[in-house]
């Protein structure tokens, strides 16, 4: 078995790829729902409509992107030609989409359609071959933790960079006119996000290779395969509910700066720089607290502490500015430290589903939970924007009614609580826990090693 360690090159090299996503993606998780009701003009209803719509879709192109993946053969890997060949139409895909075409109300919806789903797609041929990288980067669990920490410090990075940028671009570019602030910004950010990609296929190796390959696997045959595997079902569950937290207080966050606390541009450029800043310390610290404790433990206990804080900071009056950031940036600092765990089990139940059956698919699985957590996106942004619509929300009042009001606070803190406290029951489903892990991880290298002396006879 290759045993070599990665270097810090290489594990920033890594994080740089979805920091390349994400200076640009997040924009989507932070900005999209506020832009498409108060920049491009459609009602909460519509970008709801726009939002599921694309993950119907998204639920069939999703596992045949990981089934292609899992059967690439080139002199780059399995993975890593993706990221390389992907990222241009990925990044004019981008442009694209925050561009308000001079069309009638329904082209208009129409091209928010095509445009995000064709970047979601897009996005899908990125992210789904360089999340199932993290699982063939290196046969060490612990190396898998560390790249999934740079991965998020990335993340960190990219999304703090987009906060303290977008705003003041938008009004400095657009000279007043948020359309084309919007446009000419993210053109901007999409040339760092391209330049990302590229350095990440440069500084990245693939290193785990399969007990057995089977090119000519069905897409059918790999989905009963991994079906059986009940850690796997689990852990697109835990995907599935994990990501909800974030995405629906992420979705609502403007909402809730603009009118429940009255900030202006650049009280919310701190406010969520702040917080960004909280969850690069956050991934930071997961490596060293799973080398010392369970991921499964360290992962159940920040859910019910996120739950009862997330909760708790309902009750902060909006006035008391300064007591609300730094609730804020508590909340995203302990909520950050989960994220590289959940991605590095899902790379141990990628071991496991080889350990029990003898075949890694680790594209396909991937596949699935990223589909899972697209469809988490999905249901944040459309749950976001119905109780919106629900509420009578009008993108033209400076002044919300009360109950639009009350609404919007719900959404960014009592929703994320309520899924904060359903992610702790998922986890305590899983038993991939360290002890398991040790033995999985030692049967695998005996079986490649013997593999490796029946080859070279």
């Amino acid at each position: 078995m290759n045993s070599q360690r990665l270097g810090m090159i290489e594990k920033i090299g890594y994080g740089m790829g979805d920091a390349g996503c994400n200076i640009v993606g997040g924009a989507v998780f932070l900005f999209l729902n506020y832009y498409y009701t108060d920049v491009y003009g459609l009602t909460a209803s519509s970008v709801a409509f726009v939002w599921l719509g694309v993950r119907v879709l998204e639920a069939i192109s999703d596992p045949v992107i990981g089934m292609l993946a899992d059967r690439t053969h080139s002199r780059w890997g399995k993975f890593r030609p993706y990221i390389l060949f992907f990222a241009c139409p990925y990044a004019v895909l981008c442009v694209l989409m925050f561009t308000v075409p001079a069309v009638s109300y329904s082209g208009k919806v129409i091209y928010a359609f095509a445009t995000y789903l064709l970047m979601s797609i897009t996005y899908s041929f990125i992210n789904i071959p360089y999340t199932s990288l993290g699982s063939a980067i290196s046969y060490d669990p612990q190396d898998r933790v560390a790249c999934q920490s740079y991965r998020f410090m990335g993340v960190g990075v990219a999304t703090l960079i987009l906060t303290t940028t977008l705003l003041p671009m938008v009004q400095w570019l657009g000279k007043g006119d948020q359309a084309t602030g919007y446009h000419r910004a993210v053109c901007i950010l999409t040339c760092i996000g391209f330049v990302l990609l590229v350095s990440c296929f440069a500084l990245v190796k693939e290193r785990v290779t399969p007990v057995h390959s089977d090119k000519h696997h069905r897409l059918r045959d790999d989905l009963k395969l991994v079906l059986k595997n009940d850690q796997w079902v689990k852990t697109v569950l835990l995907t599935f509910i994990n990501v909800l937290p974030g995405f629906i207080r992420m979705a609502a966050a403007l909402y809730f700066l603009k009118y429940v606390v009255k900030a202006d541009d650049t009280f919310t450029t701190i406010f969520m720089s702040i917080g960004v800043v909280g969850m690069i310390i956050g991934s930071a610290l997961a490596k060293p607290l799973s080398d010392r404790f369970c991921k499964l433990n360290i992962f159940f206990w920040i859910s019910i502490f996120l739950f009862v804080w997330s909760a708790g900071m309902f009750f902060i009056d909006p006035e008391q500015r300064i007591l609300l950031t730094v609730a804020y940036f508590i909340l995203n600092l302990v909520h950050q430290i989960a994220q590289p765990l959940d991605w590095a089990i899902m790379s141990d139940v990628d071991d496991y589903s080889e350990w029990r059956s003898g075949k890694r698919l680790t594209g396909i699985t991937f596949a699935c939970n990223f589909l899972a957590l697209k469809m988490g996106l999905a249901l944040s942004g459309t749950l976001v924007s119905s109780v919106l619509a629900w509420s009578h929300y009008h993108a033209d009042q400076p002044d919300q009614n009360a109950t639009t009001l009350i609404v919007i606070k719900v959404a960014f803190l009592v929703l994320p609580a309520i899924t904060y406290l359903m992610t702790a029951g998922c986890v305590k489903l899983l038993r991939v826990d360290r002890a398991t892990m040790k033995k999985v991880t030692e049967e695998l290298s005996r079986h490649r090693e013997r593999g490796r002396e029946v080859a070279a006879c």
